[in-house]
């Protein structure tokens, strides 16, 4: 065996590795863009949507709907505003709403629950404001 051989072998192992790196690294960029990462759907409903009961809101408070990516907040006794809680970063869905605060999952962003406001980055841009009302005691949504 000559000396090449195992300098070789080396530069061989060296750039495997770089490739692999290279991949991993891709996959976590695309993880990470603002396709609708983990979203999947738009941000707002298209059509009217019902949530549920009003009462199921407190006032002064808030509730996430996660299965319709929405948030929706009352201020006072029969006022609702609500908002995409799908996160305007990467488009992941909001996970919890604590203390009037939504938190994204995927990269720590929170959110205003009564505004749309961004209160921590990444995110940039507020939650996008959704209609809402409540009618025959059931909120409606889009």
């Amino acid at each position: 065996m000559s000396a090449s051989q195992p300098a070789a072998r080396r530069t061989v192992l060296k750039g495997a590795a770089a490739l692999a790196g290279a991949v991993g690294a891709g996959t976590a960029l695309s993880a990470c863009s603002t396709g609708g990462g983990g979203a999947g759907g738009p941000a707002v409903p298209k059509e009217p949507v019902e949530l549920g009961a009003a009462t199921e809101v407190p006032v002064g408070g808030a509730k996430l709907f996660r299965e319709h990516k929405l948030v929706v907040s009352c201020p006072a006794e029969g006022q609702y505003k609500a908002f995409s809680a799908q996160c305007t970063h990467a488009g992941c869905v909001l996970d919890t709403v604590d203390k009037g605060e939504g938190n994204c999952p995927c990269h720590g962003s929170r959110f205003d629950v009564t505004t749309g406001k961004v209160l921590r980055g990444p995110a940039a841009e507020p939650l996008p404001a959704v209609p809402v009302k409540a009618e025959n005691g059931k909120l409606i949504a889009g």
